[in-house]
């Protein structure tokens, strides 16, 4: 796979558009609600080069993501992150934070949030707090698509989402925005809702492509080029390293991949090693182990080295987040709200 010249990303590299640096002193912050954000167009795109162009920043030693604190009760009922990072390109700093209450109950009875605030690292002054959820629904599985972008064989035309939750609703739309060769698209899922919404995302993004829905998941498996499996944690759907064939990539998500996969994969590919390591622990081996990543996705998208080394391998890729690519879409989104006049002006700090 050859390198690729890095985009353009005009916001990113004018500091002083308008709604990036906003003519205010420092007591203001901008609250960005969920509707708010929920009223903003992006192109998928758009999303895809700015998460891009965070994984390119942070290859050239200009970003900074530092490791995810985690904080777990003994009985597991809730878990919580905090996580800091700088984008060396937007010029901004910005804390996340994550709290996900009641995994012990049903999807109904949990609480999760997730913020973003964001802090312009020229001037000092706040950018925007934002609900992070959406920027988490659309920077991940631009982050798969990315994965197999840089791992997929040269003719991959066929690609199996596993999962028709939040994450399994944009995969497939996002994965045709990077390989827009593919030409059959099938998804295993069991949920009524969940599977309409993944037709009408798909309809929504590219009208007249066919979706197939599938009730044999090891027989859709032996035939993708990709597979993309972000089910939930109570899935039975887990497919095998004997379901693979010769050339396919795997993406892990959430769940729906045999540790198999993984651990008779060819090559295996990462966003990152650490957190694949802390986050990854339901794929270890009998002995508690993890095999060693061959490649981190920055480097490859960097062009320093490429994902796929021979037609045939088998490619296991784990899809976790990393805070400098929530920061880059956050800040996109700040700008965006920004110039529409969205969020509300609160003096937070008088």
């Amino acid at each position: 796979m050859t390198a690729r010249s890095p985009p353009c990303f005009p916001d990113a590299a004018s500091p002083n558009r308008k709604g990036t640096r906003v003519d205010r002193d420092d007591t203001t912050l901008r609250v960005l609600s969920t509707s708010d954000l929920a009223g903003l167009d992006i192109t998928l795109a758009d999303v895809v080069d700015t998460v891009e162009q965070a994984y390119r920043t942070l290859a050239a030693g200009r970003s900074d993501n530092p490791r995810k604190l985690t904080v777990r009760p003994a009985d597991g009922h809730s878990v919580s992150y905090a996580m800091l990072g700088r984008d060396g390109v937007r010029n901004v700093v910005a804390f996340k934070t994550s709290y996900k209450h009641g995994l012990d109950k049903g999807r109904d009875e949990q609480h999760y949030y997730t913020t973003l605030t964001v802090y312009d690292d020229v001037t000092g002054l706040p950018v925007a707090m934002m609900d992070c959820s959406r920027i988490g629904s659309l920077r991940t599985p631009a982050v798969s698509a990315l994965l197999a972008r840089e791992c997929a064989s040269p003719d991959a035309a066929t690609a199996l989402v596993i999962g028709t939750g939040t994450q399994g609703r944009l995969a497939l739309p996002f994965l045709l925005t990077t390989l827009p060769g593919l030409k059959r698209l099938l998804l295993s899922g069991t949920h009524p809702d969940g599977i309409a919404a993944v037709r009408q995302e798909l309809e929504r993004h590219f009208p007249g492509r066919e979706l197939e829905l599938v009730t044999d998941l090891e027989a859709a498996a032996r035939d993708a080029d990709v597979i993309v499996a972000t089910a939930g944690g109570h899935t039975p759907a887990a497919v095998e390293a004997d379901w693979l064939k010769p050339g396919a990539t795997a993406i892990l998500v959430g769940h729906g991949l045999a540790p198999s996969t993984l651990h008779r994969a060819d090559r295996v590919i990462a966003t990152s090693e650490a957190q694949m390591r802390v986050t990854g622990t339901d794929m270890a081996d009998a002995d508690g182990t993890l095999p060693a990543v061959d490649l981190e996705l920055p480097a490859a998208i960097s062009g320093a080295s490429n994902a796929r080394t021979a037609p045939d391998q088998r490619i296991f890729a784990y899809n976790s987040g990393l805070v400098v690519t929530d920061i880059a879409l956050g800040h996109r989104f700040a700008q965006l709200a920004a110039d529409q006049g969205l969020g509300t002006e609160v003096d937070l700090w008088r």
